[in-house]
């Protein structure tokens, strides 16, 4: 078929961030970001021009993942953060914020992009190092022996959400079970290669939150058990369960046209045929001694009866998500087709019974060894239910992540500022062949390094959402948190309490520099403290694995984005 129109010529843009779209889009993207952060940040309602579902939340992939853009330099940056949050689950708001703001402090300078970049790189190594050494006075040690640092990870996580809509006693429950959750998935026995198991949530709406709990093993909902029938299943003569899961469909649902062909002798029915072929599997699974069968899609009710005459429970439609889990719990196989049983396909359980929660009923599976566990996790409305869930399976990752690298870093905005405060201070202390081999002037280092600090900070002050001031100290670099309404106060000592994640208190005689406001110029101080006395309780904390790599996104998209020369797009 020829064109009705003639092809139009790409469209070509040269150095897009200086384009005041690009500008005042990346600027819109920002503010959206920055009003979401922290616990007291402000939430938003999503949802599409033609109606329907419509997410409240503040976290970051849910944000991102609603949001359109059409510019390509801002699809960079959302698909950079999107990549991060899919491998760590959290700090992806800290992520997005701290690159919009690398990109505005760094376009302004009167330095060249190229080197610009090269420095950043630098400043980058040094945070790097600085994070990763036991120097380092924004990170504590997690200790897996107590709880106490643990809590206080899943504590910030739960807290960081307000469309969670949790009150105090609401979150020191969920912050239990979540650890309590995160402690079954962990293997007695540690091997080379051991691999933590799974928390499955199980959604409860319209039920109070501290109605939430997890039970070991799984739960599979099923509405046609009643409570008053008696439970009996067959057990093997070492008194342990046998069962058989199932992933292929045991309906005797005929072929699939689209599949071919078949050709059928006079007098034969294909529907008895197959459901012969069921009885014939139901045989074997009686005689194989087989306590349990979980299908993961649906059951004849012929079968269904058999089994249950001959002491075996049945389960179907258990759905895709509980196979994997169940598998491995179980040690069973997936089964595929009907027409061959091994022996070896068969996995074993501990026991079954019947549990009740509020109108529903589930078959629990309780494992020899808890690897995997069911919560099952309420609240009062499907909205808020959402953005628990998310922040649940955060935690949970978060969790994961830091029982591989057992340290976390001070939330609060303290290790923004902190880590600013170090930054300022090295960049005053450089070696003049440290210059050199950046390729780079010391006046252009510290401009730069002043940039990337500034950015830092204004993450930090991204959490104060009431108007009032934010400071950071002269001693330890923390971030500290001045209430809406003290502007003129002369001595800061007098409205401050402790710092932004809660390790220092205002014990000392603290000097302390405005955050906002001020960032006209490099500031030169000396290097920050490491507190003398760090405190477990309700200290406000954040994943070292996730920010670290936050944080490395940030400057490395900052860095591809001041790079961009061309923006070429297909018209057609």
């Amino acid at each position: 078929m020829s064109r009705l129109e003639a092809k139009k010529p790409p469209l070509f843009i040269s150095e897009p961030l200086t384009r005041d779209t690009v500008s005042q889009s990346l600027s819109l993207l920002s503010g959206i970001l920055k009003s979401c952060y922290g616990p007291a940040g402000r939430l938003k309602h999503l949802h599409n021009g033609m109606g329907g579902y419509v997410c409240t939340t503040s976290q970051s992939s849910a944000i991102l993942s609603h949001l359109s853009v059409s510019h390509p330099v801002l699809r960079v940056l959302m698909a950079s953060v999107q990549n991060h949050i899919s491998r760590f689950s959290d700090c992806g708001l800290f992520t997005a914020i701290l690159c919009c703001s690398l990109i505005e402090n760094f376009k302004s300078l009167n330095v060249a992009s190229c080197t610009v970049i090269k420095i950043s790189k630098h400043l980058l190594s040094l945070c790097m190092d600085y994070l990763k050494s036991e120097a380092c006075g924004c990170r504590v040690s997690v200790d897996f022996s107590s709880v106490e640092t643990l809590l206080c990870l899943v504590r910030s996580i739960l807290t960081s959400k307000p469309a969670c809509m949790l009150n105090k006693p609401e979150v020191d429950h969920l912050t239990m079970l979540i650890l309590k959750a995160f402690m079954f998935t962990v293997p007695y026995c540690v091997e080379t290669n051991a691999v933590l198991g799974k928390c499955v949530i199980v959604p409860v709406k319209g039920r109070r939150v501290v109605d939430s709990r997890v039970l070991p093993g799984l739960l599979i909902e099923t509405p046609e058990i009643q409570l008053a029938e008696p439970l009996t299943v067959k057990r093997t003569c070492s008194n342990m369960i046998k069962i058989a899961l199932f992933s292929v469909s045991m309906s005797g649902d005929l072929f699939n046209p689209e599949e071919g062909t078949i050709a059928v002798h006079h007098g034969i029915s294909l529907e008895m045929s197959e459901l012969n072929q069921l009885l014939n599997v139901g045989k074997q699974l009686i005689n194989d001694e087989v306590g349990l069968v979980v299908c993961q899609k649906v059951m004849h009710p012929s079968l269904k009866q058999y089994l249950k005459e001959n002491h075996v429970i049945t389960v179907d439609r258990a759905g895709l998500s509980l196979v994997e889990p169940m598998s491995r719990m179980t040690g069973s196989k997936p089964i595929a087709s009907i027409h061959s049983l091994s022996p070896g396909c068969y996995g074993s359980l501990k026991d079954v019974c019947i549990e009740s929660f509020a109108s529903k009923h589930f078959v629990h599976l309780i494992p020899n060894d808890t690897v995997v566990c069911s919560m099952i996790l309420c609240n009062r409305n499907e909205t808020a239910w959402d953005e628990l869930k998310r922040i649940c399976e955060t935690a949970e990752h978060v969790l994961q992540l830091t029982i591989k690298e057992p340290l976390a870093l001070l939330g609060g905005g303290c290790t923004e500022t902190h880590l600013a405060s170090y930054i300022r201070h090295k960049s005053y202390s450089l070696s003049t062949s440290s210059f050199k081999e950046i390729d780079c002037s010391q006046t252009q280092y510290q401009l730069v390094a002043d940039g990337f600090c500034r950015s830092l900070e204004s993450v930090a002050c991204s959490l104060n959402h009431d108007d009032g001031e934010v400071l950071t100290d002269m001693f330890y670099g923390h971030c500290w948190f001045v209430p809406s309404g003290f502007s003129s106060v002369s001595n800061w000592s007098d409205v401050v309490s402790k710092c932004g994640c809660g390790i220092n208190g205002n014990t000392e005689n603290l000097k302390w520099r405005l955050l906002q406001g001020q960032f006209g110029c490099p500031i030169a101080q000396g290097c920050p403290k490491e507190p003398s006395v760090k405190v477990a309780d309700f200290l406000t904390l954040d994943c070292f694995a996730a920010k670290c790599n936050g944080l490395q996104v940030a400057l490395e998209t900052a860095n591809l984005i001041l790079d961009l020369s061309y923006v070429i797009e297909d018209q057609n």
